[in-house]
């Protein structure tokens, strides 16, 4: 049996408890799902259910203790253990310390993502105790005044060394006085810093920091999937975008356009980069950041999850003197990582490497890498001219986007060099008609392409938390399943843990098609046969679709049934 998540759990007690109709709960998840927050809170707000007796449900229910507030006077040295910011931010409040370990008062005792950051924050065991939400903004009203300025701030939370990356210049370490007076509030620069350090710790690949009428709301991608987390107040919305834009090198004076940037921070010794984007709203300025781990760029091909037939084949490929190696799938599917993966395996002082990138997402030592830049006319086809004069072994195409682009890269492939670079396009066989759509003929195409590639990325079920699971025939006929008589099936799931936050899942792993062009596929091509015709054959060859492989993974109980069907298309009967 599944594990409830803590949102299910809430709304069990107050089925439980009879406290709220099933029509109220109903309309107040209507509310949560068009303006956000939590559950318990609407319903208070909606009048459907008393403080307090949610209070002493939840209570009774969970083995947690209330406790009144408004008869607790807190001791100054417990209260100065947790920041003014951190305790608003989260809503919590430091009731008393015994040994090594801190109690707190909160009205929603569920939320683990501010227990684990207190931890981490204080260094302390955590324990929570139940509260009355007006209670709890009430105290902290009291607790938290004019008293608690600046220089409690600043000694109660460590920031973390920051740097910035200039496009042409050296990186350099940002002045922390001069951001103060620039955002005007500590307690912003607190507030982001808390935002970055979670989502590194969590995984994350990109924040999301979202404007709306009345109130603001930030997101996590993890593993591919969007999930909200606990949101600032709407007023520090501007001071948290000018905060970034500080730290990003942007105009925080310019709200009309958009802007990108990046900066840098040190997590446990490692060098994080964010990849930011500003975009102007109906209700302000818009902010996503792309995390950028440079631990990342160093990952070997073994670790990518392809199976052993498929990495020999690209092994081979990418080990080839000369030709094209195309590797294919929509934004954000790994193909960067593939390709940086790929150049780490074959990189050796005797071969000179050389990438024109739009961005460059890591930086690789013994690689000479160049950015893109259109305001200076430096685009990939210039790029690739320039890089061809620099006596290179090996090129790195960013993206093939135009002819002129296509045309340079498959030339340099017919004339000695060794050529990497992307497309979009749906799987592998259209990679060649993309080309030839673009203009290139198909003669050239079957000369220098050596191997396409298509790639998603699958979630990985959770090992903490794996269950076998009987799967009936109509769900495997459904996803096209065809059992191996020499490999049983071990279908699994994850039931969901802490390790994986409940959602049964943890890291990411590659599903492929690939294939080599062969004698009887250079003909097809040559000849303008359609994608189908050429997938077709290509099958016939040994090649396995990305719904193969991913079929594959699922037997053996590396990812689910669900991530097949939601991130690879059927293959055509």
């Amino acid at each position: 049996m599944a594990e409830v998540s803590l949102k299910d759990r809430l709304v069990q007690v107050l089925v439980r408890s009879k406290l709220v109709t099933e029509e109220h709960l109903e309309e107040a998840k209507r509310i949560q799902k068009e303006t956000g927050g939590q559950i318990g809170r609407i319903l208070i707000e909606q009048g459907f259910v008393d403080s307090d007796d949610l209070m002493m449900s939840l209570s009774d229910h969970l083995g947690i203790p209330p406790i009144n507030l408004s008869k607790v006077k807190i001791p100054e040295e417990v209260a100065g253990m947790i920041s003014k910011q951190l305790a608003m931010f989260y809503q919590v409040v430091p009731i008393s310390k015994v040994g090594n370990t801190l109690t707190v008062a909160m009205a929603d005792p569920l939320n683990v993502f501010a227990l684990d950051d207190l931890r981490l924050m204080t260094g302390m065991e955590i324990q929570p105790v139940i509260s009355n939400p007006k209670d709890v903004e009430d105290k902290l009203d009291e607790i938290y005044s004019a008293k608690h300025g600046l220089d409690s701030i600043l000694k109660d939370t460590a920031v973390p060394t920051i740097e910035i990356t200039k496009e042409g210049d050296d990186e350099q370490e940002i002045d922390v006085e001069k951001l103060l007076q620039a955002t005007g509030d500590t307690s912003v620069i607190q507030v982001v810093n808390i935002l970055l350090v979670q989502a590194v710790g969590e995984g994350a690949s990109d924040i999301h920091i979202e404007p709306f009428e009345k109130d603001m709301r930030v997101r996590y991608r993890l593993d591919g999937i969007l999930h909200e987390r606990t949101s600032p107040p709407r007023s520090m919305h501007s001071a948290i975008v000018s905060r970034i834009k500080i730290m990003s090198n942007l105009d925080i004076a310019e709200r009309r356009r958009p802007q990108d940037g990046r900066f840098r921070i040190k997590f446990k010794g490692r060098d994080i980069d964010f990849r930011v984007s500003v975009l102007p709203t109906a209700h302000g300025e818009k902010v996503v950041m792309r995390i950028l781990d440079k631990s990342a760029s160093s990952r070997k091909l073994d670790d990518l999850g392809f199976d052993p037939k498929a990495l020999a084949k690209f092994k081979e490929a990418i080990h080839a003197p000369y030709g094209m190696v195309l590797v294919t799938g929509p934004t954000g599917s790994g193909k960067t990582t593939t390709l940086y993966a790929a150049l780490t395996e074959i990189n050796k002082t005797e071969i000179n490497i050389i990438t024109v990138e739009d961005p460059i997402e890591y930086q690789i030592k013994g690689i000479n890498q160049v950015q893109v830049n259109a305001e200076i006319d430096l685009t990939f086809a210039t790029g690739l001219r320039s890089i061809l004069r620099q006596d290179p072994n090996v090129v790195l195409v960013g993206e093939i986007r135009d002819q002129e682009t296509a045309d340079i890269a498959i030339k340099a492939a017919l004339t000695g060099h060794l050529v990497f670079s992307t497309l979009h396009t749906n799987n592998a066989p259209s990679a060649v008609t993309r080309l030839d759509d673009m203009g290139v003929e198909p003669f050239l195409i079957s000369s220098s392409v050596i191997l396409v590639m298509a790639q998603r990325l699958v979630r990985r079920i959770c090992e903490g938390c794996k269950r076998p699971l009987d799967v009936d025939p109509v769900t495997l006929q459904r996803c096209q399943y065809v059992a191996d008589l020499r490999r049983p099936a071990s279908f699994c799931h994850g039931v969901g843990c802490n390790r994986c936050g409940g959602s049964g899942y943890k890291g990411r792993m590659s599903v492929i098609e690939l294939f080599l062009m062969e004698d009887e596929l250079r003909s097809l091509v040559v000849k303008r046969a359609s994608a189908t015709e050429i997938k077709k054959v290509a099958i016939q060859h040994g090649m396995h679709t990305m719904r193969m492989n991913a079929l594959q993974k699922a037997a053996e109980g590396v990812t689910t049934l669900e991530e097949v069907l939601r991130e690879t298309a059927p293959d055509e009967t």
